[in-house]
């Protein structure tokens, strides 16, 4: 790999980790106002709407933020590609990294959490978010090594799919849960408004996730690893 290229993981990655402790600081803020005995679920209702607005625009600018700095970062298409992955899994990771130094929180690698937001609450183990993080940062790193040496880097449609489908299958078992709550529940009707939704906030407020979807979400990982090992032997090849 190319000096510049170091330069610049080195830079990227400094700047995700320094965004990842703004992020942690913010959660601790929320945790002391609406958790201040420590988080857990079942969650305590919605935050108030206008919170939950502010926290789903947080949410959406911290990937525009992401998505900028790897777009200064990369010159094609597929370079800034790899370094939106690489600045989202450094962040992701340090983002727990600093919650266990400021909280002690996770106690451990299989602590339940919400995840996200955007469009609806994301839930599951600390450690499957890690692992998905990890398996981005081991992509990104090979998109960057193939084009510092000279190798058509880009990435193929049938690799596209497997990582997409797989991508997918993942975010499924993150989603499972309060989809099914939302639209198992029949408020599908009434998304817009769960916030103020009494019957709804009854709901989530009796509701703790007991099991995890480990099967699915390991399927949906090996459907990635086998995009990028597709992708490494076609690029090595050539």
């Amino acid at each position: 790999m190319k000096k510049e290229s170091y330069k610049k993981l080195t830079v990227v990655g400094i700047f995700a980790v320094a965004m990842a402790f703004l992020e942690s600081v913010i959660v601790v803020y929320l945790r002391e106002l609406f958790y201040p005995e420590g988080f857990d679920f079942p969650l305590k209702g919605f935050i108030a709407p206008w919170v939950l607005n502010i926290e789903w625009t947080r949410e959406f600018f911290t990937i525009v933020m992401l998505a900028s700095v790897a777009f200064l970062a990369g010159k094609k298409f597929h370079e800034k590609f790899a370094y939106f992955l690489y600045s989202f899994a450094i962040w992701d990771i340090f983002y727990y990294i600093w919650l266990k130094v400021i909280l002690n929180w996770p106690s451990s690698l299989v602590t339940w959490d919400l995840l996200f937001l955007i469009p609806l609450p994301w839930i599951g183990p600390v450690i499957a978010p890690i692992i998905a993080s990890l398996t981005m940062i081991v992509f990104s790193v090979l998109i960057i090594n193939f084009e510092d040496r000279g190798k058509k880097a880009r990435i193929a449609i049938k690799e596209w799919m497997m990582f997409i489908i797989g991508v997918l299958i993942v975010l499924y078992t993150f989603l499972y849960d309060y989809s099914k709550l939302i639209f198992g529940g029949g408020f599908a009707n009434e998304f817009f408004t769960l916030a103020t939704n009494q019957k709804f906030i009854n709901l989530i407020s009796n509701f703790a996730p007991t099991s995890y979807m480990w099967k699915t979400f390991i399927f949906g990982e090996i459907l990635v690893i086998m995009g990028i090992v597709m992708y490494y032997l076609r690029v090595e090849k050539r």
